[in-house]
């Protein structure tokens, strides 16, 4: 389930702000704008953004025109909207920078450990896996790049969201459900409650077998910074053991907070 975002509505104050504190209510619309476009897999028409937004046809044409101009959007021959190649330009340069900072932080948990490392984000009521480095043995887990996965049966998505309130959290796993991926799933609120409490006591999460069967994952969040990130191990249930978990926690811990420290 992808969530769509909200856009400003189409009654501006008198000091041009947005209705969030010191933001600046056109640059909302047009990022919201950008947000909508792409939570959709095909190109979209003006209508379909005015009825998912809720702003005006003519404010949205404004906002649109100004994108395209900027190549920040496309129109394409049916009039319909999809991101355009200066947006693209914005994320490989931050996915570079993000590697180069990241990368050495899972290269060093690999070298320590030996298991696939990930680095994880939650973004809106997702995590999505930004970065991975493979581990050293042949057989091991391969997560792709850019793949979304609900929260509740992830190491990196407990991590992240022991951080919240409850309330929050009910919240979210209202909105997404508790799908059951494998026997193992937490498929109950409260039951998925009770686990982020025994998180936030240990300081780290596990996957035990809940998003695919065989496969145990540990992970650990990435303390202040304003991404919501997580960092993980995980590998084949046999080679992840109690023991290697032992091992792994402290080594984990301390690369979250160099790695956080250097997000900074």
């Amino acid at each position: 389930m992808n969530d769509v975002p909200t856009v400003t509505g189409d009654t501006p104050p008198e000091d041009g702000r947005g209705a969030r504190s010191g933001g600046v209510q056109s640059l909302e619309r047009a990022f919201g704008v950008l947000e909508l476009v792409a939570a959709h897999d095909r190109a979209v028409s003006l209508s379909e953004l005015a009825t998912t937004s809720g702003l005006s046809p003519s404010t949205l044409h404004r906002l649109a025109h100004t994108l395209v101009t900027l190549g920040y959007l496309r129109q394409e021959a049916s009039r319909r909207y999809a991101l355009g190649p200066r947006l693209f330009l914005l994320a490989e340069g931050s996915s570079a920078r993000l590697n180069a900072v990241v990368l050495p932080h899972l290269m060093h948990l690999v070298a320590e450990i030996g298991e696939t490392a990930n680095l994880a984000m939650l973004d809106g009521d997702q995590v999505a896996y930004v970065a991975q480095v493979p581990g050293r043995h042949s057989m091991r887990m391969f997560t792709e790049v850019g793949r979304r996965v609900q929260p509740h049966c992830t190491a990196v998505g407990k991590a992240l969201l022991a951080s919240s309130a409850d309330a929050d959290v009910r919240a979210l796993l209202r909105r997404t459900g508790l799908a059951r991926h494998t026997p193992h799933t937490l498929t109950e609120p409260e039951e998925f409650l009770a686990e982020l409490v025994q998180v936030r006591r240990r300081g780290y999460a596990v996957d035990e077998g809940e998003q695919e069967v065989g496969v145990r994952c540990v992970a650990v969040a990435v303390p202040g910074n304003s991404l919501r990130l997580a960092i993980s191990v995980s590998g084949p249930a046999p080679r992840m053991s109690d023991a290697l978990l032992t091992d792994a926690v402290p080594v984990l811990q301390a690369t979250a907070v160099a790695l956080g420290a250097e997000l900074e």
